[in-house]
């Protein structure tokens, strides 16, 4: 058993994030770790990896440990091969035991069981293949290979491609991986795979990629609460089997709740009515029947206070069931508009520069870097004799590899970066809505501002500059993608799966007719993915979806499809 946990428990000062988590991995077991945005499954990484301790609980762990978290802060100077060698230094050590004891062994009066030992250790890292394993893992991950390469250099996603393919080379008993496809194309993730499914030790990744799920995870861990306030593990294996008992269960928690309102609602009905007759209404006359009217007044107020004591007697603390996506009646088209006249149209899009996207910073490379058509062109994007329409209602699908230039198109589309050849049309008075990769940059003290009061503030701003109807303003806490608590606190307290919520409902603010989202997946739970799925296919107004997620493009394989 390479790791086991008990009861485990965490809190943030004035803030729980995990209890009553339990869990055993072992050699073969591939846990894969799911919850809502801000249940704590990265936190519940970071406590099993050791960097925070439980608040209550236990863990326990043997053997060697790999953490592949979501971001890698370089050291100044750190270099690609600084973090290979660093990576492998536990293997290059076992190899050069192996080395030393067996030039040293005396056949006649050696210690069989110390050669032993260290040749089943050379024999489960597999010494003599490290580099070439390191090798083989950034060219199909598609890392940086250049042992020279400054780290500080790379993208976000370029380094985590080349930590990612140390960790895999290292052969730990216990890899901890934290949203592993975040960063890979469908080739990279299809190595990952293979590379999760031969892993010798146990595995616990946090992932929202639905389909790694099916294809890898031996058992799944719910961080979201059940009915009892306590996480679930799913024993059987697959996503898709744990999607159904899932549902099941939200159905009957749901049922009950709504039933429990009911009930409390009658009995509460029961109480006034019980009350009400203190009234004057049932008071015989003055004169008649002397002290009945002080009798009837003790019976009622006796019959309350049962009624009352029955009420608390009977009530089931039944927890409100989560948030579900309420996606709003966008519109296809306005009056005046031709059904047959494109909402948005680009021709033959080139973009040199690298483009700022919804406030990106400079330097920072959508896309995770160059790409084969940069190389030969030195264009970010370039799409010669390609026109790109979007009608009313309009569908379209956009993959392609890291680099290829999805997000670059997609901030083309919505006029976010200027071309460098080509032209883009937009129809009067059609509103556009993004979703990018990366938030939209804030001004100066807005990470301060509740999420009330950035989302009153950008609608203002749309309002100031006409670019909103005030006819069509979609409240946020309508949606069900943050709850009024989150929705309360500073912009700067939401985990990064919150933001990316709160982008998605700055999207959908103005009621856009046409809705771009890029990478929808990235750091949303599978939860608001399978209803954000269903949401766009019924939508009225026209979609595209830059995606790398294998399930998605999956469920939209009927949509046009553009290939980059």
């Amino acid at each position: 058993m390479h790791l086991a946990v008990d009861d485990l428990s965490f809190s943030y000062p004035g803030r729980p994030v995990l209890s009553g988590v339990s869990l055993r991995v072992g050699a073969g077991t591939r846990l894969g770790v799911v919850g809502e945005n801000g249940t704590g499954k990265s936190t519940l990484l970071g406590v099993l990896a050791g960097p925070l301790a439980p608040s209550g609980g236990e863990v326990r762990r043997q053997g060697s440990l790999a953490v592949v978290e979501q971001e890698l802060v370089p050291l100044p100077g750190q270099t690609v091969g600084d973090l290979i060698h660093d990576s492998l230094a536990t293997v290059r050590a076992v190899g050069a035991e192996l080395d030393a004891v067996t030039r040293d062994f005396d056949h006649e009066h050696g210690n069989l069981a110390e050669l032993s030992d260290v040749l089943a250790r050379a024999e489960h890292l597999a010494v003599w293949d490290a580099d070439r394993r390191v090798e083989v893992a950034l060219s199909r991950l598609g890392a940086c290979r250049d042992p020279r390469r400054e780290l500080s250099t790379l993208s976000v996603g370029e380094r985590y491609r080349v930590r990612l393919a140390c960790r895999l080379a290292e052969r730990s008993d216990l890899l901890l991986l934290d949203e592993p496809t975040n960063h890979l194309d469908t080739s990279g993730i299809d190595f990952l795979t293979g590379e999760i499914v031969a892993w010798g030790g146990g595995i616990v990744m946090v992932t929202h990629d639905r389909q790694l799920l099916d294809d890898v995870a031996t058992e799944i861990l719910d961080l979201d609460p059940a009915m009892d306030g306590k996480p679930v593990l799913y024993g059987q294996p697959g996503y898709l089997a744990y999607r159904f008992a899932k549902n099941q269960a939200l159905h009957r928690w749901r049922q009950r709740y709504r039933a429990e309102r009911k009930r409390a609602e009658k009995l509460a009905e029961r109480l006034d009515a019980s009350y009400e007759g203190l009234s004057d209404e049932w008071r015989p006359a003055k004169g008649s029947q002397k002290h009945r009217r002080a009798t009837h007044a003790r019976i009622h107020v006796k019959a309350a206070d049962r009624l009352v004591q029955k009420l608390e007697a009977e009530a089931v603390e039944v927890p409100v069931p989560p948030l579900e996506l309420r996606f709003p009646d966008l519109l296809a088209m306005s009056p005046g508009w031709s059904p047959e006249t494109p909402l948005l149209e680009v021709r033959s899009p080139r973009v040199d520069s690298t483009p700022r996207v919804q406030g990106a910073a400079p330097g920072d490379l959508p896309d995770g870097g160059a790409t084969a058509g940069a190389s030969r062109s030195g264009a970010r994007l370039d799409l010669p004799g390609t026109r790109i329409a979007i009608p009313p209602s309009g569908r379209l699908l956009i993959t392609g590899p890291n680099g290829s230039g999805k997000s670059t198109l997609l901030a083309a589309l919505a006029g976010a970066v200027d071309l460098d050849r080509g032209t883009r049309t937009v129809a009067d008075g059609v509103r556009v809505g993004i979703v990018a990769q990366e938030g939209p940059a804030l001004p100066p003290g807005a990470e301060e501002r509740t999420g009330f009061e950035e989302y009153a503030q950008e609608a203002l701003d749309l309002l100031s500059a006409g670019t909103l109807d005030p006819d069509y303003l979609v409240p946020v806490a309508f949606l069900g993608l943050l709850s009024e608590e989150d929705l309360d606190r500073p912009l700067r307290e939401l985990s990064a799966g919150q933001r990316r919520r709160f982008d998605l409902a700055r999207a959908l603010l103005a009621v856009p007719h046409v809705l771009l989202l890029d990478e929808p997946t990235n750091h949303l739970s599978i939860d608001l993915v399978d209803e954000l799925t269903q949401a766009l296919r019924v939508t009225p107004a026209a979609v595209v979806v830059a995606t790398h997620d294998r399930r998605m493009r999956e469920d939209f394989a009927d949509w046009p499809t553009l290939e980059l």
